[in-house]
């Protein structure tokens, strides 16, 4: 199948966990070069926090399959690289395309 929509840029990070030396950890992002994606919309809703109005985006996001994007796990993370937005994996299906995984990512929330 061509990649036709696959226009969009993202990243996908893993997070590192390294001893601080007193007995602690360090946790960073370890974060992979980025490849070819497409967007789309699902869903998006508002809701009253902490005294404030925050919204949330959901996306479908389809990439093809290879080593990097099979390994993709709800406990990783997504970065589109052209808005530099950062999204939580909440849910990552590689088996039903086999060309392709698609991933369902969330904005507005806490990382």
């Amino acid at each position: 199948m061509p990649a036709g929509k696959l226009t969009e840029r993202v990243a996908f990070a893993t997070e590192v966990a390294t001893p601080d030396g007193r007995g602690g950890k360090n946790t960073n992002w370890d974060e992979a070069s980025p490849i070819w994606a497409e967007f789309r919309y699902e869903t998006g809703r508002e809701a009253m926090q902490a005294g404030g109005l925050t919204g949330t985006a959901s996306f479908k996001v389809r990439v093809r399959v290879t080593s990097l994007t099979t390994a993709i796990t709800v406990q990783d993370r997504m970065r589109d690289a052209r808005r530099d937005v950062l999204y939580n994996i909440r849910e990552v299906d590689a088996i039903t395309d086999p060309a392709f995984v698609w991933i369902v990512v969330e904005s507005g929330v806490a990382i």
